[in-house]
């Protein structure tokens, strides 16, 4: 770990101290990648303080420390005092755009789609304390610790930072060097593996299994789920509507009191369609400072498919155009039914005479401003069912459980059909031959699987335009990057069919009549298919060691001279 001196960057206020995981390749296999485990949770651990003292000196580097330091601290407005967690996202690089595509480990391989690594952008996980300090020139002691990965795991790493931040602020760098040596002995992370993980005493782990540990270990009952109850406690009667909006890839805002309130609310969105992964930007905590602030409030243009949470008023004068903007306030749990904000006219916001208007208005009146009209009608069962819940002091836990059950199943439904469908459009297994290429997988269309609705539609009692519904949604960013991924896993799957075909064939028997050209053209093409697909693709070891006994054989039944030169290969 390399801990970076400290550095003036930003406007005349932050230090970055960069605890970098090393990500030098090592030439000699037998020698092991420094903090190699470490760089499978973690990216970089940083302290961010606030000094007014500093100059301004601002460099772009990997981890783009001045974005990072923005992001690490609540805008003046907040008002956040004491202890306060968020997070934030941001690209790995400027103007490099956003792919779900192209990069694939062994963790991404196996992992659910909304939970696997990011390869161009990075999470950060935030934990600031500002308390009161006449030792300060300002008069307030202001410091951020973050750490920031690839995995979206927000309930994992904001618990680890319970842990460590309010040690480290009393004890500093030795400290935090000591946490880090402590999670580069994690063991990386396997999906459908459950681990234990500790850190300075504490195990942080899934479920409790020793009731006579002590420490008492700190109990995960997910690594990235939120309480989703209590992120939507204003907006439930709308559900339906944050559920098209987010299906369709729409541009939102979300205007919050604090980071906490408004990266929360933005993740919360997010996860509304899961186990269909969001295939838009969306960033839990954005600022003006941010690098893409130009890109993303440009009037030149329709504002792109992104969720933006943000806390500065400045952005009620920048973002008022938006189609969608949700204005919210404090997410305080109590037992009464919590005021549910209303969804109001965009239309009201173009009669006010200037932006002063606009911006007074939109400060003072929370809700949801919006001229969208739902495809789908309210489930007002399952409104009932949430708020007969909170009359009876249902806990928070239940009713997140009841919320994210009912928004999977109206995904999982709305998603099956086109599922029907896509495997109707693989070709037969009996199609596949050892001998000719793969056969093809059919063109999507549109219109077919429209006329397939009307015997294998939604199944869900829901009434409206599901139609008109699929006919948005295929113009969204996330139809585009569902059928990508699901189009790339068909292609593997037709090329294991006929991998598998090739291993199963009577290759031998096929070898007799052929001439040694058409023989070694055979086995090249063998070869280069099992090096590039062994890895990749789901076929049965002895299948693959039948094929390359069988390629074996052959090669022996050919001249010397020719089996040297195949050797070789």
């Amino acid at each position: 770990v390399v801990l970076r001196n400290a550095e003036r960057v930003g406007p005349g206020s932050a230090i970055c101290a960069c605890k970098q995981a090393l990500h030098t390749a090592a030439t000699n296999a037998e020698v092991p990648v420094p903090w190699s485990r470490f760089s499978a949770w973690l990216e970089c651990v940083c302290v961010v303080t606030f000094d007014l003292e500093l100059g301004q000196a601002i460099e772009v580097h990997k981890l783009r420390k001045t974005s990072i330091c923005y992001l690490s601290f609540p805008d003046s407005y907040s008002g956040c005092l004491g202890d306060t967690q968020f997070s934030f996202r941001l690209r790995q690089s400027v103007g490099r755009s956003s792919s779900w595509f192209g990069h694939e480990d062994a963790y991404n391989r196996d992992a659910p789609v909304t939970l696997q690594k990011e390869h161009a952008h990075f999470h950060g996980y935030v934990y600031f304390r500002q308390v009161k300090d006449a030792s300060v020139k300002r008069g307030y002691f202001q410091k951020s610790l973050v750490v920031v990965s690839r995995l979206p795991f927000g309930n994992l790493f904001h618990s680890l930072l319970q842990v460590i931040a309010p040690e480290y602020f009393e004890k500093h760098e030795p400290w935090l060097e000591t946490v880090c040596n402590e999670i580069d002995q994690w063991p990386a992370p396997v999906p459908g593996q459950t681990l234990n993980l500790p850190v300075m005493g504490v195990v942080m782990q899934r479920a409790l299994v020793d009731m006579n540990l002590l420490p008492a270990p700190t109990v995960l009952p997910s690594v990235h789920e939120l309480d989703l109850f209590k992120c939507f406690q204003s907006v439930l009667i709308h559900m339906q509507m944050l559920w098209e909006l987010m299906l369709l890839g729409e541009p939102v805002v979300v205007m919050a009191p604090s980071p906490t309130v408004s990266s929360e609310t933005v993740l919360a969105l997010v996860s509304a369609i899961a186990p269909l992964r969001y295939c838009g930007d969306y960033r839990p905590y954005f600022t003006i400072h941010d690098s893409e602030f130009k890109e993303y409030t440009t009037r030149t243009q329709a504002p792109p498919n992104v969720i933006l949470g943000v806390t500065n008023p400045f952005f009620i004068k920048t973002f008022h155009c938006w189609p969608h903007i949700i204005r919210l306030g404090d997410l305080k749990m109590s037992g009464d039914l919590p005021k549910q904000v209303k969804v109001k006219k965009l239309a009201k916001l173009k009669t006010l005479d200037t932006k002063t208007y606009i911006y007074n208005f939109l400060l003072c009146n929370k809700g949801i401003y919006t001229a969208y009209k739902t495809f789908l009608h309210k489930d007002k069962s399952f409104i009932k069912r949430l708020l007969k819940g909170i009359q009876k002091k249902r806990p928070s836990e239940v009713q997140s459980a009841i919320l994210r059950r009912h928004l999977l199943e109206q995904t999982e439904s709305f998603i099956l059909p086109l599922e029907r469908y896509l495997e109707s459009l693989m070709p037969p297994q009996r199609s596949m031959s050892p001998w000719k290429t793969p056969p093809q997988i059919r063109s999507f269309s549109q219109d077919e699987f429209m006329k397939t609705l009307e015997q294998a539609g939604p199944q869900l009692t829901l009434k409206g335009d599901w139609t008109g519904l699929y006919r948005r949604f295929f113009r969204s960013p996330n139809f585009d990057g569902w059928y990508r991924l699901r189009h790339r896993e068909m292609t593997q799957k037709v090329e294991c069919l006929h991998l598998e075909a090739i291993c199963a064939a009577d290759l031998l028997t096929w070898n007799k009549d052929k001439s040694e050209v058409e023989i070694v053209d055979l086995i090249l093409k063998l070869r280069e298919k099992l090096v590039t697909r062994k890895h990749q693709l789901p076929v049965k070891e002895e299948l693959l060691e039948k094929l390359e006994q069988s390629i074996q054989t052959i090669i022996s039944s050919l001249p010397e001279d020719l089996q040297t030169l195949l050797h070789r290969q």
